[in-house]
């Protein structure tokens, strides 16, 4: 069996290939379940406990417990990642409601979960491109009005990034009501006179993990930054347009709308949060 097929479900570490759920699986039926990605540096997983709380927020927000003690989660996610300590990896996690006898919309009383769990490699190429500055285009967020939620139901996220990757951008920045919010899947950070700025936290957008460690990280390198809404002028104004998740860290925007941010090249604020981040990651990967 190859470990780096090897995956979690249901209790049972096993070939991917041999990986199987019903067809009925509410999941599949409904997108009724949950995920979360979580990097892995060295096979040192990236801010567990931050990745499991919210996985336990976005269960407990769609009428589900959580399926497993953070303990148990941490051994599941560590063995996973153990074979992989040679290279980063993407660990992806999903639960869903589980599959019951028929297809109901009514969620069931009694269900039995679907926990599944698999590593995927994180190449370094991706992040030497990102580094060199992305294009992004504005378009108006079609989603649902809980993106708070780790939905699986993801379509939304996926037509508007499909729009931007047809216009031959990495990442689409999603307006509503004349107020940037996030990425289709990213958060999103501007500055402005030596000024970071995020939006605030709400039901509009996905409380990212790097986006929080992007605003300790700041408030410990003195970089003066806020929490505010983001009009859509704002935006275009800004000096510097950084977007962030787990898997693509920081991504600095040199074009919008096919016009350039700021010089047209990764801002100077963007070269030293890249560097912090950095400088976290290998204290991850070699603790003193």
């Amino acid at each position: 069996m190859s470990t780096e097929s090897e995956v979690y479900l249901n209790g049972q570490f096993l070939p991917l290939a041999d990986a199987r759920i019903s067809v009925l699986d509410r999941g599949f039926l409904f997108a009724d379940g949950v995920y979360e990605v979580i990097p892995a540096y060295g096979g040192k997983l990236f801010r567990l406990q931050q990745h499991i709380d919210r996985l336990n927020n976005s269960l407990n927000a769609i009428r589900m417990q959580a399926v497993m003690t953070d303990q148990e989660w941490a051994n599941v996610l560590t063995k996973l990642t153990q074979s992989h300590t040679q290279s980063d990896q993407s660990v992806y996690v999903q639960v869903t409601r589980g599959s019951g006898n028929n297809r109901d919309h009514q969620l069931p009383v009694d269900y039995t979960p679907t926990i599944f769990a698999m590593c995927q490699t994180l190449p370094s190429s991706s992040l030497d491109f990102i580094a060199k500055g992305i294009k992004a285009i504005t378009l108006d967020d079609i989603r649902w009005d809980w993106c708070h939620i780790k939905s699986i139901a993801l379509l939304g996220n996926i037509l508007l990034k499909q729009q931007a990757s047809d216009q031959h951008c990495t990442e689409a920045i999603l307006l509503r009501d004349g107020f940037a919010t996030e990425g289709s899947a990213s958060n999103l950070f501007i500055v402005k006179n030596k000024q970071l700025i995020t939006p605030p936290k709400s039901h509009h957008l996905l409380p990212g993990i790097t986006r929080d460690l992007v605003l300790e990280l700041s408030l410990k390198e003195g970089i003066q930054c806020a929490e505010a809404e983001i009009s859509e002028k704002q935006l275009f104004d800004a000096d510097e347009i950084w977007l962030t998740s787990s898997t693509k860290e920081i991504m600095p925007v040199i074009e919008l709308n096919r016009q350039a941010v700021g010089s047209g090249q990764p801002g100077p604020l963007w070269q030293q949060m890249s560097a912090c981040y950095s400088d976290f990651k290998n204290q991850l990967r070699h603790p003193s």
